[in-house]
């Protein structure tokens, strides 16, 4: 055997041993970096992997505020809030959407309206993990139903929130407004954080002009979920402030006699305080059910109101446009003596007719024969148009502009009343820019028995008839009496101080009062049937619209028309004269006669107020009480 055959073991231990050192050094290198990762993961970035531990495990939920509530002045509560249980999904829980919105339409009886909009919220911007309702006011037996099939529906839950209900229904819906759901275009506008978690924001009335106050902050608070997003338990909660409590100057029993008034008819009423200017009645019928809008209505619902003849949905307390017709005299009879154009005995001969330069078309007064010789006084109290005629050519268009102005006509004087008109009140600036015409005489004869292109809404006739009540004295008309919070009630309602109605003699005043005094208790006053048994004096004047255009010739004869073609029949008036306590402007449409359908109306209107009322608000029962 030859020696370079055998294995030279020395040599292979010590590469043995190197490759063992190296090893060694590799597992020992390998172990330190090891070392350091944990370090690096444990230590140094401790708190950034914590942070996203929690994410997964620890979610920021908003706690919506509960909207205040809004009561009348005496307490009632006219819009509470409501627990309703909602089926809403959260689209990044649900595994499989068009599987799970299948069963949901097996065990509920969805709409296909309620699934369409669903199906829109889906598509539209939405903050993650929000919360999308589906299907509302569930029933006891629908909830069982989800109970019992909770685990095959991940994404789905059973919420409960306190959504918007009005009592009154009907009787509110014009004057309250209403809540309904955030559209995409409000979406674009609100505090995207303040809003979190709120399904709700006021539409229309006082329920979208006091939107801030009624809505509160909302809270916060960090809840802990499992792998499938369910909440286990809640870490940490930051309370929401809920909306400020409103009280209005609306009185419930007052609202509710207008209503009483006007059923079976198509009309409007508003009452004003005429010290405060609190609004204490705005009645549009025919109404609708505000609640109905509150968590959507459904197509067949909506398409029934919307094309109803009656207009239920149109306010016309605040955007109806009307002739005012004769209700404009006793301001007109101001106007005309505190300009000079005429004097307080001033007389006029009355045919029947009045024609512009003795040749020109006869423009009628409505009784055939005329009233004879009328002073101003008379010329209200029998509402002799005539008479008004020659005063309304003698001032001009410009002179009627500017005091009719100053009773708030052409313009919205109410602080708080969202969606009201401003009328139309013309004037030669108007009619060049709107007709590209210059003011004619006639034009002048035409508003000055408030026809025309004169127009005016009943907010406006009652504002009016307050400022005459109050001779001259501006009290912007409002809805908002009270707010129950830390709010002031200057941080949210402020008044303009409008000038008062000057005059250049004050007792122009107890002239233009006079005569509407007249008008109710005078021997030929046009509504004096209405004043009869009364115990206390009241001033109105009554007044009549017309729907459509005679001829020249042609003579009226209310039987042969359309009833929806009558005259609309106006009322506005105060009491009591000396201490006015309540203003009010009636207007039912197609009624026909001022005098016959809505004097009758404001008169029932003041008894309630002044006498049939609790003590508190009855004049009347407070003078007996203090008499002798």
């Amino acid at each position: 055997m030859a020696w370079g055959e055998f294995k030279d073991i020395a040599a292979e231990r010590r590469l043995f041993q190197r490759r063992a050192l190296v090893m060694l050094g590799l597992v020992v290198l390998l172990f330190f970096i090891l070392i350091g990762r944990f370090y690096q993961l444990q230590v140094i970035e401790h708190e950034t992997y914590t942070t996203i531990s929690d994410r997964n495990r620890v979610q920021v939920q908003s706690v919506p505020p509960t909207r205040g509530l809004i009561y009348d002045r005496n307490g009632v509560l006219i819009a509470e809030n409501r627990p309703v249980f909602s089926v809403t999904l959260v689209p990044e829980r649900v595994d499989d959407m068009g599987r799970t919105l299948a069963r949901l339409g097996e065990l509920l009886a969805i709409s296909a309206e309620d699934m369409e909009h669903f199906n829109r919220r889906l598509r539209e911007p939405r903050r993650p993990f929000q919360e999308l309702p589906l299907h509302y006011d569930l029933t006891e037996e629908e909830i069982a139903s989800l109970a019992v099939h909770r685990h095959e529906l991940p994404g789905v839950e059973v919420s409960a929130e306190l959504v918007r209900h009005y009592p009154f229904g009907e009787l509110n819906a014009h004057a309250l407004g209403y809540v309904g759901r955030i559209n995409r275009e409000e979406l674009q506008k609100i505090d995207p954080v303040n809003y979190a978690g709120t399904n709700y924001i006021g539409k229309s009335g006082v329920e979208r002009v006091y939107e801030d106050e009624l809505h509160g902050r909302v809270g916060y608070e960090h809840v802990e979920t499992n792998a499938r997003g369910r909440t286990l338990r809640v870490l940490e909660r930051e309370n929401p402030v809920p909306g400020e409590d409103l009280v209005l100057h609306l009185d419930m029993r007052l609202q509710k006699k207008a209503f009483e008034l006007l059923e079976g008819r198509r009309g409007a009423i508003v009452a004003i305080e005429p010290e405060t200017g609190g609004i204490i009645a705005l009645a549009s019928v025919p109404g609708f059910d505000a609640n109905l809008f509150v968590t959507g209505i459904g197509v067949e619902a909506y398409r029934e109101l919307s094309e109803s003849y009656d207009k239920p949905l149109f306010n016309r307390a605040l955007r109806g446009q009307y002739p005012p017709g004769s209700t404009i005299k006793p301001m007109l009879l101001l106007a005309g003596v505190d300009s000079g154009t005429f004097t307080r005995d001033y007389t006029i001969w009355d045919p029947g007719y009045f024609q512009l330069g003795g040749a020109g078309r006869r423009y009628r007064d409505w009784k055939r024969g005329g009233h004879g010789w009328v002073d101003g006084t008379k010329a209200v109290a029998q509402s002799c148009d005539i008479y008004f005629y020659e005063l309304g050519v003698e001032m001009g268009v410009d002179v009627m502009h500017e005091y009719l102005s100053d009773f708030g006509f052409g313009a919205v004087a109410a602080l708080d009343v969202g969606g009201a008109l401003p009328g139309l009140l013309p004037s030669r600036d108007w009619k060049r820019g709107a007709r590209n015409e210059p003011w004619y005489p006639g034009d002048s004869v035409n508003m000055s028995i408030g026809q025309g292109f004169f127009l005016a809404t009943p907010l406006q006739l009652a504002t009016a008839t307050a400022v005459m009540a109050n001779r001259g004295e501006w009290a912007q008309p409002r809805m908002l009496r009270d707010i129950a919070g830390d709010t002031e009630l200057t941080d949210v309602l402020q008044p303009e101080y409008l000038d008062k109605v000057s005059v250049r003699n004050p007792d122009n005043w107890k002239y233009a009062v006079d005569s509407m005094e007249k008008v109710m208790h005078g021997e030929r006053g046009t509504a004096r049937a209405a004043a009869v048994g009364a115990e206390y004096r009241m001033a109105g004047k009554t007044g009549t619209a017309q729907v459509f255009s005679l001829a020249e010739d042609e003579e009226y004869e209310e039987e042969e028309v359309r009833e929806r073609l009558r005259d609309h029949a106006l009322f506005i008036g105060f009491a009591p004269v000396d201490d006015p306590q309540i203003a009010v402007a009636v207007i039912v449409e197609n009624g026909g006669s001022g005098s016959g359908t809505a004097a009758p109306v404001a008169r029932a209107m003041f008894d309630a107020w002044l006498t049939d009322f609790s003590p508190e608000q009855s004049v009347i029962s407070q003078s007996r009480r203090t008499a002798p």
